[in-house]
């Protein structure tokens, strides 16, 4: 069994895989333009952000009822659970979804079916993190708030996502402060394409409690600084960052000096569908590219139970954080 470990940087919708978009289709009526599920995945290469967005939103036209999101979820957890997964902490668009006419209540209803019964089947504690589309107006993301308040006892969070680049984080100020309002918890992708100027106005503008991504921090010393001070946990998706181009190769992957450094730093997948890997197939592919010794992988699981929202049950997290330092690391899968 791998190292216990959460994962925190999890998009549902990039967990969709070639045969399950197929089944989907088939099931909805949907014609993909693929001949099939070897072609599809022939298109998963990227040169940048936007050439993946611009077929993960395609792809999601097989997503159209309840039942798909909970088959969606359902095929993450069990595989999450078979890495390592104790706890997750999962992304969703709803903007991407009501944009193609699927209700926001169709979506929740369908993931919480599958997260309400996570834990008894799949072994994973689970919440669930609302994020909006920044390449979307501000006032849409305020609407998507607005519609998700029956729902807000399925929700822990919001977060920030899609094309970084020309779109800071200053712009959802309003929607942020509104969500801290009602009491929940603050994320947003920061310094993965952007600037880390972007990773301190997520910090002071947003008032953001976790920073998603936040490579870009290692080019300005005194945000470093200010991370490791203030512990600010990064969720870093290093096979992502290098299907994205984010970095040439995972040889110059910065996880191992962000360590040296005191950074807070997790790992995780992203779009594991999309990126060639789940999140222990991440802990495996730094472990060998950037030579992590067990101590490191350690401290990487350590970290993600440190990181994460389960400040309303600490005695869940203190029980996976005993996991975590009781745990024996063979020759196996991390």
């Amino acid at each position: 069994m791998p190292v216990p470990k959460a994962e925190l940087h999890l998009h549902i919708e990039g967990t969709l895989e070639p045969e399950l978009a197929f089944a989907l289709a088939a099931r909805n009526g949907v014609t993909l333009p693929y001949a099939d599920t070897d072609e599809l995945r022939g298109a998963y290469r990227f040169s940048d952000l936007q050439s993946f967005l611009d077929l993960y939103y395609g792809l999601m036209a097989v997503l159209r009822t309840a039942e798909d999101f909970t088959a969606l979820a359902d095929a993450y957890l069990e595989r999450a659970a078979a890495q390592g997964v104790r706890h997750a902490e999962i992304f969703f668009d709803p903007q991407a979804h009501t944009a193609r006419g699927v209700p926001i209540g169709v979506v929740i209803e369908g993931l919480s079916a599958s997260l309400e019964r996570s834990e008894e089947r799949y072994g994973i504690s689970t919440r669930l993190i609302m994020c909006f589309l920044r390449d979307e107006s501000a006032e849409s993301a305020l609407a998507t708030l607005d519609a998700a308040k029956p729902y807000l006892d399925r929700i822990t969070g919001v977060g920030l996502d899609s094309a970084e680049v020309g779109h800071p984080p200053a712009k959802f100020r309003e929607v942020y402060e509104a969500a801290g309002a009602l009491g929940l918890r603050k994320v947003a992708h920061a310094g993965e394409e952007g600037p880390a100027a972007y990773i301190r106005e997520a910090l002071d503008v947003l008032g953001v409690e976790r920073v998603d991504h936040g490579l870009r921090c290692m080019e300005d010393a005194d945000l470093v600084d200010r991370l490791v001070r203030e512990r600010v946990p990064l969720t870093l998706c290093p096979l992502s960052n290098v299907r994205l181009r984010t970095i040439d190769t995972l040889a110059d992957h910065p996880l191992r000096a962000m360590m040296t450094a005191g950074l807070l730093v997790t790992v995780n997948s992203d779009d594991p569908a999309y990126f060639g890997g789940y999140v222990g197939d991440n802990f495996d592919a730094v472990r060998e590219t950037l030579g992590l010794e067990p101590e490191h992988l350690r401290e990487l699981a350590r970290n993600s139970f440190l990181a994460s929202f389960l400040e309303d049950d600490e005695e869940r997290r203190a029980r996976y954080l005993a996991e975590v330092e009781a745990y024996v690391f063979g020759g196996g899968p991390a």
